[in-house]
């Protein structure tokens, strides 16, 4: 079980942030950090990610909100560039993270907002 769901969650981590994030996460795995890569890999990877309940484009969403919520600020670019893949569109995008402001603040979204704007303006090719 625990072999499906490491593989289950490499599969949707892969769907998800893409095969050059993954491989370069794995190549920069040490021993030190082996066993907390295993717990999200079949954790939020190959258990929660990987539940049909919701959409990849609604966990998008949802994560992005929480994120700007708990101020996990170094993740967003990482899930700005997964919305390619999980099909959240940038208007998406804005209507989490305005949910976030009126239920975490305005602070919190502000922050993410200019974050997400950079990055898709990266993803564009753009300098912003």
């Amino acid at each position: 079980m625990e072999q499906d769901r490491h593989a289950t969650g490499m599969s949707i981590r892969r769907r998800v942030l893409g095969d050059a994030h993954v491989d370069r996460a794995e190549a920069q795995k040490s021993e030190f950090d082996a066993p907390f890569q295993t717990m999200i890999t079949e954790g939020a990877w190959g258990t929660l990610w990987a539940d049909d309940t919701i959409t990849l484009r609604e966990r998008s969403m949802i994560t992005l909100a929480l994120l700007a919520a708990t101020r996990n600020f170094d993740e967003i670019p990482m899930h700005i560039r997964a919305c390619a893949n999980t099909g959240a569109s940038k208007e998406d995008v804005m209507q989490a993270l305005m949910h976030a402001a009126v239920y975490a603040g305005v602070p919190c979204a502000n922050r993410a907002i200019k974050l997400a704007k950079q990055t898709f303006a990266e993803m564009e090719g753009q300098a912003e």
